[in-house]
């Protein structure tokens, strides 16, 4: 009997931690939105290790650095996402991406 209250308490213990974890992922950006594209391109393009894997899971640092951003910024933004991640206002959303993607760590 204690054998079995402790796999449901082990099982409702990993269930937990893993909708915790679940609910820190971002949202998708939506295929084909310009300034996730954009995001890619520009990280790719001005930083290293853009292409290499990131702290989440099947995804690349670029990848996760702009999904990240793209969360962060508000709906209607239109602009570059690298470029104002490396400007005053955006100094603070680009220090969490990062932290969120692991790169540079």
């Amino acid at each position: 009997m204690n054998k079995l209250l402790l796999a449901l308490a082990s099982a409702c213990l990993i269930f937990s931690v893993t909708s915790a974890r679940a609910a820190d992922d971002y949202n998708k950006p939506p295929a084909g939105d310009k300034v996730y594209a954009q995001c890619l391109k520009t990280s790719n393009s001005k930083w290293e290790g853009g292409n290499d894997k990131s702290a989440v899971k099947g995804q690349t640092n670029a990848q996760a650095f702009c999904t990240c951003m793209w969360n962060e910024t508000p709906d209607d933004f239109k602009g570059n996402l690298a470029t104002f991640s490396e400007s005053a206002k955006g100094k603070s959303v680009n220090k969490m991406c990062e932290k969120h993607s692991g790169w540079g760590e």
